[in-house]
């Protein structure tokens, strides 16, 4: 037989970042605690409001299947008497496991007993494993409530546990399993009895909670959208993903309500108003037809009735004074030119022992007029201009505000100061990738700032922290998003196809800072820094190609060229089971083996004893294909497949003749650089 079972926590608030997490943790760990506990099911959901964690199971089995198992006993020297009776320690081996002798039988020298275990029912495993289950849950704050020893995310109200139509005799910080649970704060069907757990989420909607999570996610989407096509608005929800996450978990009855604020504040740039409403203040913003930021915004409410103006008025008193700091910030940022604000850049620290952000933009033109130079790039007044100014929004007043509007706001201002649209542009995208995959710099004012502030950021960490490793970025810690900023050089190189040497920047951006500042030139941190780049690189492109080929090609240095590195290892990926390749692969590594640290490369023609010597000397000589396209490369490359096992076939490379080995070692090294130019065979 199997029935459904239901559990739910309701609980005080829970902090919305803590739900998501704790959804998946719930699920894990039910499969882990049925699988353990061998009792099968057909599906687990896991439901999740403000104020409940809900897991439901369909068709749980009422009990672990009876098992047979076969117990060794006693050795039958041991179990049987001389006359062939059972002994005392085979007696106290079958009462042990209630059989009686008779059950007992021989094997392998041995007694052996069958013992039928009776498997345990699902409601005793519940409960004596749900309440540690839900104690296990990981989340930041967690604290001790009431007289509690064990710490939880929030006060624990009232449980519900059902199998079937039946309560399950569990308790969770002294909050013993019923039937009852309650519906919304404010719903006129508060208290509700769940009859069954497949009716559970039917009865829930009775109290006035949604509380499949999903489906509350689409009645957010599906009234905001409803609403703001009712008064004539767009509303964009494809950059508020978080928001809408933010909204679902706070929410049991989602009710959307318009709301609006004074016109005078759209004189605002938008950039500014709408990361008010979304990033401050949870709001959706609208847009007119024209994609012009509307007065107009919608609140998502959690809220039962129908009359919301309590809910407006709220709403639009406390965006209003953000809005009124905001436009004040605005006209006081506005008295003065972009490049005025400059200086104060002398006042802003940019890193411990490392200057202030005035240094740093000095740094910004220097690396950026290097890496111009690197692209061939013959007008780079404008790139030099953007890097003057890319860090000049920091010291207004609405940035210092509005930290994440840094980038934005010096665009914006700069527009108002009549900058070249390409420069005021790369001072927003300089700051790009925002996250590891968002969108890099279009313009290329943009993409060499950007690279330049990365890599200045970079070293300037790793140099603080040569003597303090632990400060370093880890799994876990990322100071000065350094992890980010690296992922974003590297995708802007790659994605932009910059021909450009990132080793060669890094020992440029060092040279900078060691000047700069009087440091040492420390080779250690200069190879600390690439390492750290190539695990970057690594962990990038490890869901594209396997790990042996990313092995094979990082070996040379991909930081030189990383283009090429990408093109290596897309070739050896299209090349994968060709059989000639299988063969050069072979013949790279036979050689490989056999040369090992042998670099003489000088063949003495004269010394040839064999023909097939000869005709893999002469294979070798008129192989001149140039390596730069690596399938062109790779293709030619199988013309000396054949000389290369006849020369294996009929020659001894280690002749008792010295010479004769040493210029057999010598012909192998010539080729053994021709493999090489494609890979490290034995990583492939």
């Amino acid at each position: 037989m199997k029935k459904d079972f239901l559990l739910e926590i309701l609980v005080q608030e829970l902090p919305y970042k803590f739900i998501p997490s704790a959804v998946e943790q719930l699920k894990s760990s039910f499969k882990k605690l049925f699988a353990d506990s061998n009792l099968e099911y057909d599906k687990i959901e896991v439901y999740a409001t403000p104020r409940r964690l809900a897991v439901l199971v369909d068709n749980l089995s009422e009990s672990q299947q009876t098992l047979t198992k076969e117990i060794k006993g006693p050795i039958l020297s041991v179990a049987k008497t001389p006359d062939g009776e059972f002994s005392q320690a085979a007696i106290g081996f079958a009462k042990k496991n209630n059989v009686t002798t008779k059950d007992l039988y021989q094997k392998d020298n041995y007694i052996y007993a069958k013992v039928e275990i009776k498997g345990k029912t699902a409601q005793d495993i519940l409960k004596e494993q749900v309440e540690n289950l839900i104690l296990k849950l990981q989340g930041s704050h967690f604290m001790r409530w009431g007289y509690n020893s064990q710490k939880f995310s929030r006060p624990i109200e009232n449980v519900v546990a059902l199998f079937g139509s039946n309560i399950v005799d569990l308790s969770i910080l002294d909050k013993k399993a019923t039937n009852k649970t309650q519906g919304h704060r404010y719903s006129k069907n508060r208290n509700l009895t769940i009859d069954e757990p497949k009716n559970y989420v039917e009865i829930l909607k009775k109290g006035q909670v949604f509380v499949n999570q999903i489906e509350r996610r689409n009645i957010i989407i599906d009234s905001t959208k409803k609403l703001a096509q009712e008064n004539g608005l767009l509303l964009d929800l494809s950059n508020v993903e978080d928001l809408l996450e933010e909204i679902t978990y706070i929410t049991e009855y989602p009710v959307a309500v318009l709301c609006e604020f004074d016109k005078k504040y759209l004189k605002i740039p938008s950039i500014v108003s709408t990361t008010v409403m979304i990033q401050h203040q949870r709001y959706l913003p609208l847009w007119d037809k024209d994609n012009v930021l509307s007065n107009k915004f919608i609140t998502v409410a959690n809220f039962v009735g129908s009359d919301f103006s309590n809910i407006q008025r709220g709403n639009q008193r406390v965006i209003l004074a953000r809005l009124e700091d905001a436009i004040f910030f605005y006209q006081e940022d506005s008295k003065t030119k972009l490049v005025d604000k400059l200086e104060n850049l002398k006042g802003m620290t940019f890193q411990k022992n490392f200057g202030n952000l005035f240094d740093k933009t000095l740094r910004l033109k220097k690396l950026s007029s290097f890496i111009a130079n690197e692209l061939k790039i013959d007008n780079s007044e404008d790139i030099l201009e953007c890097a003057k100014l890319s860090k000049c929004d920091l010291s207004t007043k609405l940035v210092f505000e509005f930290t994440e509007l840094q980038g934005f706001i010096g665009e914006n201002y700069a527009k108002l100061d009549g900058i070249k649209d390409n420069i005021a542009n790369g001072i927003k995208e300089h700051y790009f990738p925002l996250y590891s995959n968002s969108e890099l710099p279009s313009t290329i004012e943009g993409q060499v700032v950007s690279i330049a502030d990365k890599i200045d950021t970079i070293c300037a960490l790793f140099l603080s922290t040569k003597d303090n490793k632990k400060k370093r970025p880890t799994g876990s810690n990322d100071p000065l998003g350094a992890r980010r900023a690296a992922i974003g050089i590297l995708r802007t190189i790659i994605e932009k196809n910059l021909n450009l040497n990132l080793d060669k920047l890094i020992e440029f951006s060092l040279q900078i800072l060691n000047q700069e500042f009087s440091i040492e030139n420390d080779e250690e941190v200069y190879l600390d820094i690439k390492d750290f780049f190539i695990q970057r690189l690594t962990v990038m492109n490890e869901n594209k190609f396997n790990f042996h080929i990313i092995n094979s090609t990082i070996s040379y240095n991909p930081l030189i060229n990383l283009s090429d590195f990408i093109n290596r290892m897309e070739t050896l990926v299209k090349f994968d089971k060709n059989p000639d390749f299988e063969k050069i692969k072979e013949n790279a590594l036979r050689i490989t083996r056999i040369v090992k640290d042998y670099n003489k490369n000088e063949v003495l023609e004269d010394l040839f004893e064999l023909q097939e010597e000869k005709n893999l000397y002469k294979a070798i000589k008129n192989h001149a294909c140039n390596s730069s396209n690596l399938d062109n490369y790779i293709e030619s490359l199988k013309t000396l497949n054949e000389p290369v096992v006849a020369f294996f076939d009929k020659v001894l490379v280690m002749d008792k003749n010295e010479k004769i080995k040493n210029n057999r070692l010598s012909l192998l090294n010539l080729i053994k650089e021709k493999y090489s130019l494609i890979c490290d065979f034995e990583k492939l």
